[in-house]
């Protein structure tokens, strides 16, 4: 449970006007980290407007209870941003094969511990409404996954599908790095890339 005492900068997050928008991401980025570290029943609202420097019933302004704040720390962690795809460079499929991998493995190590809690559902695994958010954040990767490699404009559920199995390993070869520990950052993303060129030159094309 919270300690109560103030973190570096708490109290000039305090004092300090924040327009809405920024208002709301500071909280956001509080419960990313709150729920990280802790399962979901030992975290509450309070605890989280407490970090952020804010009163509580502004963290139920913006996202309601406790369990909707939740379901979006688990949505914008797990949730490929339109941005990342935006940024791919314009070259070869290898050229954006090895980006988007790259820029998977970049946000789930610099928010390792944030990003294994989303996808083991922290404590609440089973839930409906969690498993939503979840299997809804695995078809915008698999989207992605898609549109990165030049396919985004086809509308195949086989396509699809498979791209939705490499969604799923890449994310248990992600916690084989991060979690249990036994394979590199470098062997991780030469299995994931590998993986997805062999996918985008052999079997794409016959599923097409």
């Amino acid at each position: 449970m919270s300690t109560g005492a103030e973190r570096p900068g708490q109290t000039a997050i305090r004092g300090r006007r924040l327009e809405p928008d920024a208002r709301r991401e500071q909280i956001l980025s509080v419960a990313v980290r709150l729920f990280g570290e802790r399962p979901y029943p030992e975290v509450s609202t309070t605890d989280v407007a407490r970090d952020a420097g804010v009163a509580r019933g502004l963290v139920n302004h913006y996202f309601g209870t406790k369990k909707e704040l939740y379901l979006e720390v688990v949505r914008v962690m797990l949730t490929v941003p339109e941005v990342a795809l935006e940024r791919l460079p314009v070259g070869d499929p290898p050229q954006r094969v090895d980006a988007i991998v790259t820029w998977f493995l970049d946000v789930v190590s610099r928010h390792s511990t944030s990003w294994l809690a989303a996808i083991t559902a922290g404590g609440m695994a089973g839930d409906s409404d969690v498993d939503r958010v979840i299997t809804e954040a695995v078809d915008v990767a698999a989207d992605s996954v898609l549109a990165a490699v030049g396919l985004g404009d086809r509308q195949d559920e086989a396509l699809r599908g498979m791209a939705r199995a490499y969604v799923g390993m890449a994310t248990y070869t992600a916690r084989e790095w991060l979690q249990r520990n036994v394979l590199t950052r470098d062997q991780v993303h030469l299995l994931l890339t590998t993986t997805l060129l062999t996918i985008l030159e052999k079997v794409f094309p016959k599923a097409l």
